[in-house]
C-alpha cells in the first residue's frame, strides 16, 4: 500500500498525526503535508465546519486590539502574562470532531506548542477542553477569527525577530482556516517584546537571537538567572 493509502485509512480510524508517524516509522514532518492533503480530500473546496473555538480568559492582557471587531475578553485582568491557549474542533464526521490545541507566547515567540490534530468524539473534548484549560482562570468561546489573528499574528509578530513556530503546529494549522496576514492584533506586552523563560526553553538562545534585531532598550526580559 502505498504511504498516502496508508495515512488515509489511519487517519480515517481516528489517529493523530504523531500517532500515524509512529506507526508507519517516518517522520513526523513526512506525514504533516499527507494529512493535510487527506483533510483537503474530505472537506473538498469548502472548510470543515467549526464546531467550536474557545480561548482562555485573559487573553488579551497587554495586548493592542482593534475596537472595530468586538472581540470580548470575560476577564482581562486574569494574569496571563502573554500566554494564551487557543482550542479549535471541526466537523471530522457526523460523530466526531478534528480537535488541535495551541500555546502561544503572543510577547515574543509565537507559537510555542501545539496538541493535535486528534480526533475526538464530543465526550471526549469535553474531559479534554477541561484539562487544556486547566491552568487558567477559566475559558470562554471565541470567534474562530479570533483565533486565526492571535496565533498567525503572533507567529507573524515573533517572525520579526527570528523566531519560527513549534513543528507541531505545521499539522493542526489547517483547522484555523486561510490566513491572509495583517493582524487586528498588537503584539507584545504593551507593544513591546516582553520575553519570560518558560519549561524547555534555552534563554541564552532567545537572547542572542533577540539581540540580532533589537538593542538591549527595546525588549524586556526575564529569566531564572534574572
Amino acid at each position: 500500500m502505498e504511504l498516502m493509502d496508508q495515512v488515509r485509512e489511519l487517519r480515517r480510524q481516528g489517529k493523530s498525526p504523531k500517532e500515524i508517524a509512529r506507526a508507519l516509522k517516518v517522520s513526523p514532518s513526512v506525514v504533516a503535508p499527507l494529512v493535510r492533503a487527506v483533510a483537503a480530500e474530505t472537506t473538498g473546496a469548502e472548510e470543515a465546519e467549526v464546531a467550536g473555538c474557545w480561548i482562555n480568559v485573559g487573553w488579551s492582557e497587554g495586548l493592542g486590539v482593534d475596537p472595530a471587531r468586538g472581540w470580548v475578553d470575560q476577564a482581562p485582568a486574569s494574569g496571563v502574562g502573554g500566554m494564551v491557549s487557543v482550542l479549535v474542533a471541526r466537523r471530522h464526521t457526523w460523530d466526531r470532531l478534528s480537535v488541535c490545541g495551541y500555546l502561544a507566547d503572543v510577547y515574543c515567540l509565537g507559537v510555542k506548542n501545539a496538541i493535535g490534530p486528534d480526533v475526538l468524539d464530543d465526550r471526549d473534548l469535553a474531559r479534554f477542553r477541561e484539562y487544556f484549560f486547566g491552568e487558567y482562570a477559566g475559558w470562554q468561546e471565541a470567534p474562530i477569527e479570533l483565533a486565526r489573528h492571535l496565533l498567525f499574528g503572533s507567529i507573524d509578530y515573533a517572525r520579526t525577530f527570528g523566531f519560527e513556530p513549534h513543528d507541531d503546529f505545521g499539522p493542526g494549522a489547517d483547522l484555523l482556516g486561510k490566513w491572509e496576514g495583517g493582524s487586528a492584533i498588537t503584539f507584545g506586552r504593551d507593544g513591546r517584546p516582553f520575553y519570560v523563560e518558560g519549561p524547555g526553553d534555552d534563554p541564552a538562545k532567545v537572547l542572542r537571537t533577540l539581540r540580532r534585531t533589537l538593542s538591549d532598550d527595546e525588549f524586556d526580559y526575564v529569566t531564572v538567572g534574572r
